[in-house]
């Protein structure tokens, strides 16, 4: 099979696609034929290895020290199963399935193993391959710290970052759990961001939204570079800080995945693309993940038995 290839840390001119063996499912695992896969920033954390200074060590031990121990990166995929295990009972060949490989990467491929109790769930049928592979990193994530946050009915809710994969999820799911959602993105973002139910948008290169002298029960900080100190006159009394930066790593559910499809499968969730990129093009991918500027989520689809696809 075909497969994107880093064979050591570096620039995305590091990764290539390479011919690999293809994967054979063990009894409890599924085997996914891939349709779309994405390019996130975690990806692009892992293929230079940037690591805060804290989990420097333990980072390096359990990803490779001097090259990557996983070559095939990629966390979220969409596809269809093509074989299972003996002891799989979960699914069928033949089903559409969404998922979120997490540290064990390996979606930048035209095939991919996981055990049949990692975090795979089925598709909603009115979704495409593209859209439900943009899905399982920014809704998960978004779950995971609204959870941490407490969040609930009728609080003020500002999400900064709310154009990015996570930040698209977030302005979504708080709107769902009925928030008052105020997004802060740049000007060019605000149709998104109030299209996907944002009731306020607040432009971070014109305004600084900790001194419009307003405040919010929660602040999600969605792409780790804002702090409680700075936030601290925008937040209500009790009020609480939530970032993806240096408060843990998500946890991924594979509850969630099936909720995220629901919410799809109902219209009250959508995936949000910026750029779509075929498998080959991987590395243009990561290099335009890096300007940090995308809107939402960049996909790569598998074209399979066609070159370049």
């Amino acid at each position: 099979m075909r497969a994107i290839v880093c064979p050591k840390y570096g620039s995305p001119d590091a990764i290539v696609l390479q011919e690999v063996a293809k994967p054979v499912p063990k009894d409890k695992e599924v085997l996914v034929k891939i349709h779309a896969t994405t390019g996130t920033s975690g990806d692009c954390r892992g293929r230079a290895f940037r690591s805060p200074l804290l989990y420097w060590l333990p980072m390096r031990l359990f990803l490779g020290w001097t090259k990557p121990r996983q070559p095939i990166l990629g966390v979220e995929l969409a596809g269809e199963v093509e074989a299972v295990g003996d002891q799989v009972k979960r699914f069928k060949p033949g089903e559409r399935v969404y998922a979120l490989s997490g540290m064990r990467f390996g979606a930048h491929a035209e095939y991919v193993c996981l055990r049949e109790d990692a975090v795979i769930a089925h598709m909603p049928g009115n979704v495409a391959f593209e859209e439900a592979a943009a899905v399982p990193f920014g809704g998960t994530t978004a779950l995971h710290f609204f959870r941490k946050g407490k969040l609930q009915r009728g609080q003020r809710v500002l999400v900064y970052g709310a154009s990015g994969a996570v930040g698209t999820a977030a302005v979504q799911l708080a709107k769902y759990f009925g928030a008052n959602v105020t997004a802060v993105c740049s000007g060019v973002n605000f149709t998104l961001v109030k299209s996907l139910g944002a009731d306020e948008a607040i432009d971070y290169t014109k305004e600084d939204f900790e001194r419009t002298g307003k405040q919010y029960d929660l602040i999600f900080d969605a792409v780790g570079k804002s702090s409680k100190a700075r936030c601290q006159q925008a937040l209500a009394p009790n009020g609480k800080f939530i970032t993806v930066d240096g408060q843990g790593v998500a946890k991924e559910r594979a509850e969630d995945l099936q909720f995220l499809a629901e919410l799809m499968a109902s219209g009250q969730f959508q995936a949000v693309i910026d750029r779509r990129y075929p498998l080959a093009q991987v590395p243009e991918a990561h290099w335009y993940v890096e300007q940090g500027h995308k809107k939402g989520n960049v996909v790569s689809t598998v074209q399979h038995g066609q070159e370049g696809g």
